[in-house]
């Protein structure tokens, strides 16, 4: 059985690459827990004109394309509630991506201060020794962030960027996301083919 997946989604810009991520995921069989920050609601529809109802959530609201004869299921929780299983270290995953990571709910991470359930599943992550996967989108970095950063990398998280490759002639923004996506889904092992790899 695949292990499931946790994905959050939260309020830097970028909210494209969580949604692709999701896609992708589900796509490849996997079982995914979502939670969705309230600034991830207003970039989904700065950016993607989604409307996301948090208290009554809809897949259907996400607008996903998943191209799967046997896709995963996806599990919604919000972002407030501590009971969710993805709260407690008990509940075995397979690791935890945040896509996109602000720099808030990156201060939290690094500080041990945190105060909703993607803060919480974020920290059972990395003192369980799980794969917790951070995707920060800001630019410039000051050095509060890179700080954060450096503190988050310590503790364990691995740190990537959104910083989409040109090497393989992206010629669309979707070569752009993808090439960041693959990359995540390339920490946990999950198959994909959304970029050629180098050599092939």
């Amino acid at each position: 059985m695949k292990p499931n997946i946790v994905v959050a989604i939260t309020g830097a810009s970028g909210a494209v690459y969580g949604l692709r991520l999701l896609e992708t995921l589900l796509a490849a069989g996997r079982d995914v827990h979502l939670t969705i920050s309230a600034a991830a609601r207003t970039v989904l529809r700065q950016e993607l004109d989604l409307s996301v109802d948090l208290e009554h959530f809809e897949p259907k609201s996400l607008a996903l394309d998943i191209a799967s004869r046997e896709p995963g299921q996806l599990h919604y929780h919000h972002f407030r509630d501590l009971l969710a299983p993805i709260a407690s270290g008990s509940f075995l995953t397979g690791g935890m991506a945040i896509c996109p990571c602000s720099c808030g709910t990156l201060s939290a991470i690094a500080c041990g201060a945190g105060a909703n359930l993607i803060h919480r599943a974020a920290d059972v992550h990395l003192k369980e020794r799980r794969k917790l996967v951070l995707v920060p989108r800001e630019t410039p970095l000051s050095l509060i962030i890179l700080d954060n950063l450096r503190r988050a990398a310590e503790a364990g998280a691995v740190i990537l960027p959104a910083m989409p490759g040109f090497y393989r002639g992206a010629k669309t923004v979707r070569d752009l996301v993808d090439f960041v996506v693959a990359r995540i889904c390339d920490q946990f092992a999950v198959e994909h083919s959304l970029v050629r790899r180098w050599g092939d």
